[in-house]
């Protein structure tokens, strides 16, 4: 298939392996320092404001909070825009008696497609039979009585269940009133601990519960998502209450529907093919200068349909589709053309399949959920067939971007004014 692809690649002047290296030292490499030191200031900073956040909750009638994991670009080392950004997930858990049952859309009850990644997660008590009692199912007759469920037992008050986060009436979790109960429990865990720093700590979105905003009082800040995930069964895969996304990707269905995330998967696995590949391999450079000069694309010519997680996907894939040895870093061009002209062949198809779902090749050692692996395969472009709108935008940006690689690359090598790039077209300046 590579051998047909590439027609967006005629006439394009593409940077040389020494042009490559030369600009990933110069405006790459130095960005993993600042990396490292934000995630060890962030995540010592989350432990505390976590811990606050337990000692001010009922821990007989809250939810349970658990430590928090870093995920993402950050914490797999291939972020390269600033400003920085953590992201960290917080599984939780309601008190006892109560727990957790979820339902996902590959688990054999129909989910419409608009659904297709996504489950539902019901708070139960944790003597309820998962498949629901008989008793509610039939009418017992009145000298008749369940003995599983006393007769207080059989209708919960609505408001208990709201209490426990649920959607009104419902035994469904909410996003929305979780992301209602995360805001006011971390605002208290930080009254609780102010004292303690020399800075001053908000909420930089009203829309997303954990995306707070450190202000230093020089001036500086530093940002980070702390966001409150449900834990899948006894998996790594977790339903994410809130997740980041581009101004042009869909919405939600509902607020009781939960996007299903595999990102400590993904950052496993990458550790994990690390070990496989030769000294200081391409695969993560590739990757930043991918996303790089995406982020450079959309700055002068809009947004687009892209995602950096679109474009982790191919990384991914490609890790998986080619030998160990391709990966040498006398590789980087070969392999970022490959990575551009796999990005060309799924936009044309409109088809990039998700990496995890569906692939029964995922290596035994991650421990990965069978039911994800037998899944269908679930196509990540699949909003490109509704909205003709947003391909159209996406796979002009991406052809533009191919048509400036060669002068965004020299202008970050050399250092030459934005203004003065030669090459890059203007039409939105």
């Amino acid at each position: 298939d590579m051998a047909v692809l590439g027609k967006a690649f005629n006439g394009v002047a593409f940077p040389d392996k020494a042009v490559l290296a030369s600009f990933y030292e110069k405006r790459i490499l130095g960005t993993t320092g600042d990396m490292a030191r934000m995630r060890e200031m962030v995540e010592g900073f989350a432990d505390d404001l976590l811990e606050a956040l337990r000692s001010v909750c009922n821990r007989d009638a809250d939810m349970e909070v658990e430590d928090c994991m870093g995920v993402g670009s950050m914490y797999e080392n291939w972020r390269v825009r600033k400003p920085f950004v953590c992201d960290l997930i917080v599984p939780f858990a309601p008190p006892e008696p109560y727990c957790f049952r979820s339902q996902i859309w590959c688990s054999g009850d129909s989910f419409p497609p608009d659904e297709q990644g996504y489950g539902t997660i019901k708070v139960c008590r944790a003597d309820e039979d998962v498949t629901g009692c008989i008793c509610d199912k039939t009418k017992l007759g009145e000298d008749m009585l369940c003995l599983l469920h006393s007769q207080a037992n059989t209708t919960r008050p609505s408001s208990e269940m709201e209490d426990l986060l649920c959607f009104k009436n419902t035994q469904y979790l909410d996003a929305d009133q979780v992301m209602k109960w995360f805001q006011i429990a971390v605002t208290k865990a930080w009254n609780r601990i102010s004292h303690k720093y020399e800075f001053d700590l908000s909420f930089s979105l009203l829309d997303s519960p954990g995306a707070l905003k450190i202000k230093f009082r020089s001036g500086k800040s530093i940002a980070f998502n702390l966001t409150p995930v449900v834990q899948y069964e006894n998996s790594d895969v977790y339903f994410i209450s809130h997740f980041p996304r581009s101004g042009l990707a869909a919405d939600f269905p509902s607020s009781t529907h939960w996007f299903v995330t595999f990102a400590v998967y993904e950052r496993r696995f990458i550790q994990l093919v690390s070990k496989t590949l030769p000294a200081n391999a391409c695969h993560v450079s590739c990757l930043q200068i991918l996303s790089f000069l995406h982020g450079k694309q959309c700055s002068l010519t809009g947004p687009s349909g892209l995602t950096n997680y679109h474009l982790k996907t191919v990384m991914l894939h490609l890790l998986q589709a080619c030998p160990s040895q391709a990966w040498g870093p006398e590789k980087l061009e070969a392999r970022l053309q490959d990575m551009l002209k796999f990005l060309e062949k799924c936009l044309h198809e409109k088809r990039l399949y998700h990496f995890f779902i569906g692939n029964g090749k995922v290596p035994a050692e991650l421990g990965f959920p069978i039911i994800f692996q037998r899944a269908e395969p679930l196509n990540l472009f699949r909003p490109f067939v509704l909205r003709r709108d947003v391909y159209r935008k996406t796979v002009d940006t991406f052809h533009e971007m191919l048509r400036n690689t060669a002068a965004l690359i020299n202008e970050y090598t050399v250092h030459i004014p934005l203004a003065h790039a030669n090459g890059i077209r203007k039409e939105s300046l």
